[in-house]
């Protein structure tokens, strides 16, 4: 069983304002949503910012997970560009200004390079020719990868104090030539930090792995399954994007 959400205020999930969405407080939605779905214990995948809130659901809520899948994640905190340039636009009122007037502009001119850059170093896939950039681009979807940029060095900071609480079968996957995160100081750290974890490069892959390493991503999910003492009884699968 493998169940897939959309994370607060991207695909068509929505994101109240009334909360600040860390890492943690998404793990918490999320640790919601499964009780209402009766799952009592997955194994937990997450990518790229999803890694973060899969992390804090292990943190916190560790009974439900019994193993973690994490790719192409942030985890400590760095000097990040886009983290500033984020900034203004996260703000109230004058992040909404810019979301709906400069961003999906400046969003829609860099759209093709901002995809090379992600899946780099191999080709966009074909299929994201037909992708619907007009949901990622939407003024609100914007806004929450705003928020988001503008989250991550703190949220990396707190986070990083909790990963030795982690016991659970934890695969850690990233491409080896990702160009939006420096592996070595993110998930090969995070490998030192969490001493049972297994670290998965992947050589000439970039940072969308779950596409260009869609066949050692799988492996590294029944890896983890391997790993659980789930006594013949197949814990749920949980994916976070």
């Amino acid at each position: 069983r493998v169940i897939v959400f959309d994370r607060p205020g991207f695909g068509h999930s929505s994101r109240p304002r009334n909360v600040i969405w860390t890492p943690e407080a998404q793990a918490d939605l999320f640790r919601k949503a499964l009780d209402r779905l009766s799952v009592q214990r997955a194994i937990v995948l997450g990518h790229s910012w999803g890694a973060a809130v899969a992390l804090a659901l292990a943190t916190r809520h560790p009974s439900l997970v019994e193993a973690l899948v994490l790719a192409s994640g942030y985890y400590f905190p760095t000097v990040r560009a886009d983290a500033a340039a984020s900034s203004m636009s996260a703000m109230p009122g004058m992040g909404d200004a810019i979301s709906h007037t400069i961003s999906p502009i400046l969003s829609r001119l860099l759209w093709p390079s901002m995809l090379r850059k992600m899946f780099g170093p191999r080709p966009v896939p074909d299929k994201f020719v037909g992708f619907s950039k007009e949901l990622a681009l939407r003024p609100s979807q914007m806004r929450a990868s705003a928020a988001e940029a503008t989250l991550m060095i703190p949220a990396a900071f707190e986070s990083s104090k909790s990963y030795d609480r982690l016991k659970m079968p934890t695969i850690i996957i990233a491409g080896d030539e990702d160009r939006l995160i420096d592996i070595n100081e993110q998930s090969v750290r995070l490998h030192g930090e969490i001493a049972h974890s297994k670290l998965h490069r992947i050589a000439g892959a970039g940072h969308m792995i779950q596409h260009s390493a869609t066949a050692q991503l799988m492996a590294a999910i029944g890896e983890a399954a391997a790993e659980t003492d789930i006594g013949g009884n197949a814990p749920h699968r949980f994916a976070s994007a």
